[in-house]
């Protein structure tokens, strides 16, 4: 099978970039290279200099780079993107790590699938801690008030929390909504944060991400 994507195009991504932020960040603090979008030779550039953990968030775009980078074993593939509920099953049995987990009814159909797939992939839970229309994700008071039935979920681990912030925040703004998520996977007992983007992964650090879900910064502008 070929290339997924722009196979004519050249390879943009810059190794140093990469390496100069995992310098920099500390060591409880993971990177998701946002892989979304770029050719599996840009992949296997990164992976070559360290980096196992890719994002995707198009289930189709992903299986075939995955079918095209078998060969490499360390790469834990994390599904990033908004969940179709026809897709579960798919990803399910293709990502070891689910970021975007945005409704009860589908972390319950989550579980349900992987009892059935013998399935136990890792999740994180997608807040809603602003007012915008574009973006999905729990209530944190519901997410509050159905936490014990949650967790009696079978076949899944729950990690973390997951948000994305609105565009055109000031840095300030930022990072408010980010400690409101550690204050919140702190509360539920919950070791990690997915949050913080290429633009704003700083603020996201220093409010107590452990992952980054960096794209741009590492493999250059998607053309």
């Amino acid at each position: 099978m070929g290339e997924f994507i722009h196979t004519n195009f050249p390879i943009k991504v810059n190794p140093s970039n990469y390496l100069k932020i995992k310098n920099i960040i500390p060591s409880n603090v993971n990177i998701l290279a946002v892989s979304k979008g770029f050719k599996s030779q840009e992949i296997k550039i990164i992976h070559k200099i360290g980096q196992n953990d890719f994002g995707e968030s198009k289930f189709q775009e992903a299986f075939e780079k995955k079918l095209i980078l078998k060969e490499l074993t360390q790469i834990k593939w994390h599904f990033i993107g908004r969940i179709q509920s026809n897709k579960i099953r798919k990803i399910v049995k293709n990502f070891q790590y689910i970021h975007s987990v945005d409704s009860f009814e589908k972390l319950k159909k989550i579980s349900n699938i992987s009892c059935e797939e013998k399935q136990n992939p890792q999740l994180m839970l997608q807040v809603k801690l602003s007012d915008d229309p574009s973006k999905g994700g729990f209530d944190p008071k519901l997410l509050i008030s159905r936490w014990m039935e949650i967790k009696e979920f079978k076949n899944i681990t729950l990690k973390g929390l997951m948000t994305i912030n609105p565009k055109g925040l000031s840095s300030k703004e930022n990072a408010n909504l980010f400690k409101k998520c550690r204050s919140l996977a702190d509360l539920l007992q919950l070791p990690d944060c997915s949050m913080g983007m290429s633009d704003d992964w700083e603020e996201a650090i220093d409010a107590g991400s452990t992952w980054v879900r960096l794209g741009s910064l590492i493999f250059g502008d998607r053309f």
